[in-house]
C-alpha cells in the first residue's frame, strides 16, 4: 500500500508517433525529444500498411529508442514485433486479442490495449494478460463520435485495479493536472508533434503533471 504521507509518483510519459512520419527527419526529432525528457515507451502508430515502409520505420525508430533504453511498441501489427526486434504491441481492439497476443509474443513482451472508455473492456484486458490499459480521449473532441473516457473511470481504476493505466487523446495542461493523480502514464502524441518545438511543448505538459 502507498504511504499516505508520501506524495504520489508523477505519471510517466508514453510517446505516440504521428500517423505519417518522414524518415529523413522524424528519427532525429524523436532522438532530441528522448534526450531532453525521460520517456518510458514509444508507440509506433503509423497509418501505413506497407510492410517495407513499416520495416524501414521500425528499424530507424528502434535504433533511436533502444540506444536510449526506451521501449518501442507497434500498433496492432503483431507479426512485425519479432521481425523488427520491437518490445511489444499496442492493440486497438480492447480485450478481444489480448490473450492471443500474449500467447504469440510470450511473457516478456509488452502487450497493451486501447479500451476507449469501457471499464468492462479494460477489466477483461487486464485479466487476459495486458501489461497496461489505455483509455481516451480524455475529453470531448470533434473526432470520432464525441464520446470520451470520464474522470471517474480513471479515479475508480486507480483505486481498484492494479494494471497500469494510460490516459491518451485530447490532452491539454488542464486535463493533465486533473488526471495526474489517477493515471500511471500519459500517452502524448499530436499534442507535441504539431507544435513548432516538440521539446518545449512536452516541457509544458510535464510541468502540468507536478
Amino acid at each position: 500500500m502507498d504511504d499516505p504521507n508520501q506524495p504520489p509518483e508523477q505519471p510517466q510519459t508514453y510517446l505516440i508517433t504521428p500517423p505519417e512520419i518522414g524518415l529523413s527527419t522524424f528519427p532525429d526529432q524523436l532522438a532530441r525529444v528522448l534526450d531532453a525528457h525521460e520517456v518510458a515507451c514509444v508507440r509506433m502508430a503509423l497509418s501505413s500498411t506497407d510492410v517495407d515502409a513499416l520495416a524501414r520505420a521500425g528499424d530507424a525508430l528502434r535504433e533511436v529508442a533502444h540506444a536510449r533504453d526506451v521501449a518501442l511498441v507497434i500498433s496492432d501489427h503483431l507479426l512485425m514485433v519479432d521481425r523488427l526486434g520491437l518490445d511489444g504491441v499496442h492493440l486497438s481492439d480492447g480485450a478481444r486479442t489480448v490473450r492471443h497476443a500474449r500467447k504469440e509474443l510470450g511473457e516478456d513482451a509488452i502487450v497493451g490495449t486501447f479500451c476507449a472508455g469501457s471499464r468492462h473492456d479494460g477489466m477483461n484486458a487486464g485479466e487476459g494478460g495486458a501489461d497496461y490499459v489505455s483509455f481516451g480521449p480524455v475529453q470531448a473532441s470533434p473526432l470520432g463520435d464525441g464520446s470520451f473516457a470520464e474522470l471517474d473511470l480513471f479515479q475508480w481504476w486507480s483505486e481498484v485495479i492494479e494494471v497500469p493505466v494510460v490516459a491518451e487523446g485530447a490532452l491539454d495542461e488542464a486535463m493533465i493536472r486533473t488526471l495526474a493523480p489517477y493515471t500511471d502514464f500519459f500517452g502524448i502524441g499530436d499534442e507535441i508533434w504539431r507544435a513548432d518545438d516538440p521539446i518545449v511543448a512536452l516541457s509544458t505538459l510535464l510541468a502540468a503533471m507536478d
